[in-house]
């Protein structure tokens, strides 16, 4: 990582943001949305004004990559998740790590982990702290001391299979490393989050993380061949294989733990040839839900587009794509192989079947019109929220998924809740918008964005209420608390009530197998 250090509060690194263009067009849309002017009443917190206590465990001479460095602490205290903010705007960081340790290979790793265990410290496995969902702060949970073990320096294409298209990748190794690792073979995981700058591959299957891919290869299990864990009990290594049905995986057992059972430090992925053949647009629909029954029967039709996300009339005015009276489809297909523009014109027809009208579309279209206009939106969205916080407006999201037969009245049931609770908590009309971001043949995935003008010193408690109305009415109504942020410890109390009560044993069952000390990210997925 030569580039600037990351941000210890805020999305990215030191430096970045929204220009003053962008920063503008956030603030006039926040306005208009709330009829007032918004003016800054705090301040992001420097570095120097953050008090730290002293730490409780301190690394021997023996362990010299591991450091309780002023910013190595601050900037490991939280991930990126409102609440997180606002106790940063609060000075509050006393959830930092005693230490943080950035281990170079297995042997650093295990070292570190024999250490902290004898020094009873709690051990939290750090990709590159973008959880949105309170996933990585440090929790002690009883025991002496907090440790948080980052993986950069473990950042390599460790071996290529060209033949087999698949390749050895460590743990730490970041989005944009990872790519530029596998370019010069002709190769990609393609695999794209929104945090893709600011995550790794690590982080993302521990966390299950969704990609650029919005059908048929949605989320990072879709990649996965297999997968390497170090826990306190030794390591697990699961056969390289494209397929088994031996028994339980143990791969699935590691993807979506959320670092509760150990460290995964490598994997080999699944790759692809770099896609040569491209087509895309914009779709423009006059309501929602008609956008969402022709994404249900391009989705049906095993068309498998690369992308097909709809934004309802609200989503696409406030990213810039449309004037508010339209809903928006942004709707793409790739191939290293073959000519994608049969498949286009088909999901063209299943859209004009549902009166939608396609913009002009091409190879370059995905980055054109107000199919461009909306990418550009949704990778600069993150940093917005670090700039409104301190003007008191509250804004966050939730993704969950439904089946098709359920849809409407759910999207209906989870917007008219949240709304609820935002006048219910502020005292005011908010904001409640819906998008897709992935899709199935039986069913989409609705990812719900609320806007509330909130009030400074009350903004975490207000957040609260709202959300957990919010996902009281995706649990209620038969959706998943989760469909790609992963549950953290925002997102605990309503995994509870999702998850079969004989799984929960099971995991309780496996962790303490592999940490009988019940030290690896304590308060995430389930209680040691």
């Amino acid at each position: 990582m030569s580039a600037a250090r990351l941000k210890h509060f805020g999305w990215g690194r030191e430096g970045e943001g929204l220009s003053a263009e962008e920063e503008a067009f956030v603030l006039a849309r926040a306005q208009a949305r709330f009829g007032t002017e918004l003016k800054q009443s705090t301040s992001a917190p420097p570095l120097d004004e953050i008090k730290l206590a002293a730490p409780r465990v301190t690394a021997p001479a023996s362990l010299p990559f591991c450091t309780s460095d002023h910013y190595d602490r601050v900037a490991h205290t939280y991930g990126k998740s409102y609440p997180e903010l606002c106790r940063g705007l609060a000075r509050d960081y006393a959830a930092a790590p005693d230490v943080v340790a950035y281990p170079g290979d297995e042997a650093e790793l295990i070292a570190v982990l024999d250490w902290a265990g004898g020094e009873d410290a709690t051990m939290t496995p750090f990709g590159g702290g973008s959880s949105v969902v309170g996933g990585v702060e440090p929790k002690r949970d009883g025991h002496r001391g907090a440790v948080t073990i980052d993986l950069r320096r473990m950042d390599k294409v460790k071996e290529l299979d060209k033949t087999s298209r698949a390749a050895l990748i460590e743990g730490g190794t970041y989005g944009p490393a990872l790519e530029a690792q596998l370019r010069p073979h002709g190769l990609t995981l393609r695999h794209f989050p929104q945090s893709f700058e600011f995550s790794t591959l690590g982080g993302w299957i521990a966390t299950r993380g969704g990609g650029h891919f919005a059908t048929l290869y949605t989320h990072i299990d879709d990649f996965v061949e297999s997968l390497r864990t170090v826990t306190p009990r030794g390591a697990i290594e699961s056969r390289r294989l494209p397929g088994s049905g031996a028994g339980p995986s143990p791969d699935r057992m590691m993807i979506g733990s959320e670092g509760i059972l150990g460290v995964i430090t490598q994997a080999w992925m699944r790759l692809q040839d770099r896609p040569t053949f491209r087509d895309g647009g914009a779709v423009r629909f006059n309501d929602f839900f008609s956008a969402a029954r022709a994404v249900r029967a391009i989705s049906q039709a095993g068309l498998y587009p690369s992308n097909c996300r709809i934004l309802d009339p609200i989503e696409a005015y406030n990213t810039g794509a449309a004037d508010g009276s339209v809903a928006i489809m942004v709707l793409a297909f790739e191939s290293a192989d073959h000519d994608v523009a049969p498949w286009m014109k088909r999901a063209r027809e299943c859209c004009a079947d549902h009166g939608g009208m396609a913009e002009t579309t091409g190879a370059e279209s995905h980055r054109e019109g107000a199919a461009g206009v909306w990418r550009n939106a949704f990778i600069r969205m993150p940093y917005a929220m670090e700039r409104l916080i301190l003007r008191g407006v509250i804004n966050d999201t939730f993704e969950t998924s439904i089946t098709w037969d359920r849809f409407e009245g759910f999207h209906d049931a989870i917007k008219t809740a949240t709304a609820e609770a935002i006048l219910a908590a502020t005292g005011r009309k908010g904001e409640v918008t819906c998008r897709f971001t992935h899709v199935y043949p039986d069913g989409p995935a609705p990812y719900f964005t609320f806007h509330a003008l909130g009030e400074p010193g009350k903004l975490d408690a207000q957040w609260r209420a709202i959300k957990s109305a919010a996902l009281d009415a995706v649990i209620a109504n038969g959706g998943t608390v989760t469909h790609h942020h992963a549950v953290g410890r925002d997102h605990r109390p309503w995994y509870d009530r999702q998850r079969p009560p004989l799984f929960a044993a099971a995991l309780r069952a496996a962790k303490k197998a592999l940490d009988p000390q019940g030290l690896f990210n304590p308060g995430v997925l389930i209680d040691p």
